[in-house]
């Protein structure tokens, strides 16, 4: 028997506003023993050369299955409005704000978030580029019961997944979404049952990484080229991995460690490597495969070796 044939049906509030929030939202929208009272979301941004605003991919899908947005400026405000709405239960989901103790306080059953990552390694919001950058084994996702501290709330379920080292920032954002929507609903209801409980967070193993920052992505050519080449795929979807080339900023898309180094090269030098372009690195070579100049479009290395091949002895920095 469903929740729903035992009593009324489970009203949720539902925070989010990426792309990664929309998995989680139609699973819940989909699930007969929920009902969602109101959708909150970041305000629309202008986008473009225009600067048309752009509706958030929560507002976008909310709209299309008729439910309440809301895109408060702040959020603390809104603790009557949320109040009136009376959740029985708040879902959280990549919001991109920090939600206040008395709005904590609002639902019987509390807060719950869908955070990227297995806390409490990575609390913060660059959880997904994280396990890249350190070159973890695993990552996954972590449902937990929020509480004032950042991501620091007792889990009550936690999935893994493999990592084989050629993830990119992409790959694990699509992975993780798709994982956490797939146990929401069940995690959800057995939450509300009480079949699930929550554990507290070791505190002493807790890491924290926080917002990427354009300047995350420059490349320093002295460090090891396997570091290097975890920055390209954490960083392939922002800040990107860039250096300087003849003035202008250079973004390294996609590369791999050389097969062979140079040890005549200096770092930082690009040469012209057996298997293509390589730049000397710190320890090791890495191999550039893609690339992309300053409103140019996203080249080959070979290709752009083709029509610049004064970069064969240059120093990136």
């Amino acid at each position: 028997m469903s929740i729903a044939e035992k009593k009324e049906k489970i009203r949720i509030l539902f925070m989010g506003t990426p792309e990664f929030s929309v998995p989680c939202l139609k699973a819940l929208i989909n699930e007969i023993d929920f009902d969602i009272v109101g959708v909150y979301t970041q305000s629309d941004k202008p986008v473009g050369r225009k600067q048309e605003m752009l509706a958030t991919p929560i507002k976008r899908i909310a709209l299309e299955n008729g439910l309440a947005v809301f895109q408060p400026a702040k959020i603390k405000p809104e603790t009557e409005n949320i109040r009136s709405l009376n959740p029985d239960l708040i879902v959280v989901v990549a919001y991109g704000k920090i939600i206040p103790p008395e709005i904590l306080e609002i639902p019987k059953y509390g807060c719950i978030n869908v955070h990227a990552s297995l806390l409490p390694k990575y609390r913060g919001a660059a959880c997904l580029s994280a396990p890249i950058l350190n070159g973890d084994k695993e990552t996954g996702v972590t449902i937990m019961k929020m509480e004032a501290g950042l991501d620091t709330g007792p889990i009550i379920r936690q999935e893994k997944i493999e990592l084989s080292g050629e993830e990119t920032w992409s790959d694990i954002h699509d992975k993780l979404s798709e994982l956490g929507s797939s146990i929401i609903a069940d995690t959800l209801k057995d939450w509300i049952s009480g079949k699930a409980r929550a554990t507290a967070q070791d505190d002493e193993a807790a890491s924290y990484i926080g917002l990427t920052k354009k300047e995350d992505g420059k490349i320093d050519f002295n460090r090891r080229a396997e570091e290097i080449e975890r920055m390209v795929r954490a960083y392939n979807i922002w800040p990107g991995a860039h250096c300087i080339y003849n003035g202008y900023t250079m973004k390294i898309l996609k590369a791999k460690i050389a097969k062979n180094t140079n040890k005549r090269a200096n770092i930082g030098e690009a040469y012209l490597d057996e298997e293509g372009l390589a730049v000397q690195c710190g320890q090791n070579s890495l191999l550039i495969l893609e690339l992309q100049l300053p409103g140019k479009k996203v080249m080959k290395a070979k290709e752009f070796l083709n029509g610049n091949k004064e970069i064969i002895g240059a120093v990136l920095e």
